[in-house]
């Protein structure tokens, strides 16, 4: 009965002893089989350890044994793609894939959520800081930006990728004097986003290697995504916050690497603040944002629809103001504030790739205990960017790898 760290659990081992909060609150059963939105538990309520039935080990399951469980997977997985027409050959194949994923967890003995945890938690406590009917986006951004500083080094690196006179060695020079931001680029060099030979071990190396413009990019989309604290944990515990913006960057590169634009760093950014709206309304409007939760949940439809029905607006509106107020690239702010329609930005085809890695990232999280209807989708987005759907699953396969190793840069 070996007691292991919980970032080396694999889902479907058994917990061989009670999982229980440092207060003693009962988390998990002995003898349950553990699942991704265990792990998620256990990280927002402080447990760092569980106890493992030697016996499960986390080995994968026979293929004869994931075939048992293929047609309850594919019932299950259906329901989250309500609003997505299945005869779309994008559809299909992203519904193969992720209905594959979810017999493999059952196979596993992973138990997909339940009609009680699909229920929200009590937010009776939660206030939002001003009523509906008052609440307009460009409202609720000054409300934010009044009472809580942006990072001076934001503001530097974008001064300085202003400036006429900017240089590699002034951009690495201010990079490094900030130790959290270095120590996260450097991070991300190493990781699979970027997959070099060696060690990338300075910022230096760093911005040689990936480019000052990139690097800078890169830079101002981590600095910016670090920003968002303090959001109520009975709407979106931070590793669940983190993982879905990691998933979309990574998938925005890697739809940029296959559609063959330029600059994919910029993708990756736009990926990783794509929701920065919708924090916004959690942490300013955490009781109407439950209302929205909840209204998705109980009708079966995409968040985006539930905001606008709750809120008369949707995220992307927070988002526009909020990126206005902190200067960002307007090339950037583009792909961000219209990944919900890309037909209406002033680059279509950059908007579209966004568009599509929001809904690749939230079919990816179906086996991870999403509880969610997938967002809505425009083929048209997927037809811009000359991708053949036949390169889909290597594009999925390929994320899947890259995943793990590039979220543990931000967590």
């Amino acid at each position: 009965m070996p007691r292991i760290s919980i970032d080396a659990i694999i889902p479907g081992m058994v917990a061989a002893a009670d999982v229980a909060t440092p207060d003693g609150r009962l988390v998990l059963p002995a003898g349950q089989v553990i699942g991704p939105r265990h792990l998620d538990s256990f990280r927002r309520l402080g447990v760092t350890e569980v106890d493992i039935d030697d016996a499960s080990g986390g080995a994968a399951p026979s293929q004869d044994a994931v075939n048992e469980h293929l047609d309850g997977a594919a019932a299950y997985a259906s329901e989250f793609f309500a609003f997505l027409d299945p005869d779309h050959p994008v559809i299909l194949a992203l519904y193969r894939h992720v209905a594959g994923a979810v017999a493999l967890d059952m196979a596993r003995g992973v138990a997909l959520p339940s009609l009680e945890e699909r229920r929200a938690v009590n937010v009776e406590h939660l206030a939002d800081v001003m009523p509906m009917e008052i609440a307009a986006p460009a409202r609720l951004v000054a409300h934010e930006t009044e009472l809580a500083s942006f990072p001076d080094i934001y503001f530097k690196l974008k001064e300085e990728m202003d400036s006429p006179k900017s240089s590699m060695g002034r951009i690495t020079a201010l990079i490094s004097r900030d130790v959290s931001l270095s120590a996260k680029l450097l991070r991300l060099a190493n990781s699979p986003l970027y997959n070099f030979s060696g060690a990338v071990d300075t910022i230096d190396r760093a911005v040689a290697l990936i480019g000052m413009e990139q690097i800078s990019t890169l830079a101002l989309g981590v600095t910016a995504i670090n920003y968002f604290k303090g959001i109520p944990p009975e709407l979106v515990d931070m590793r669940s916050f983190w993982r879905h913006a990691v998933s979309c960057g990574l998938f925005a590169k890697l739809l940029a690497n296959a559609a063959g634009v330029n600059n994919v760093e910029r993708f990756f950014v736009e990926g990783l603040l794509h929701d920065a709206g919708r924090l916004i309304l959690f942490k300013k409007m955490p009781y109407a944002s439950t209302d929205a939760l909840l209204y998705a949940r109980e009708n079966r439809v995409p968040v985006v629809e539930a905001e606008r029905a709750t809120f008369g607006y949707i995220h992307t509106d927070v988002s526009k103001p909020l990126l206005a107020h902190w200067r960002f690239p307007s090339g950037i702010s583009d792909g961000i504030n219209h990944h919900h329609a890309p037909a209406e930005a002033g680059n279509p085809r950059q908007a579209a790739i966004i568009h599509v890695a929001d809904l690749l990232a939230n079919a990816m999280e179906i086996s991870l205990g999403n509880l969610y209807v997938l967002p809505p989708f425009e083929a048209s987005a997927w037809e811009s960017l000359g991708i053949q759907t036949e390169r889909l699953p290597g594009i999925l396969a390929e994320f899947e790898q890259q995943a793990a190793k590039t979220l543990s840069a931000f967590v």
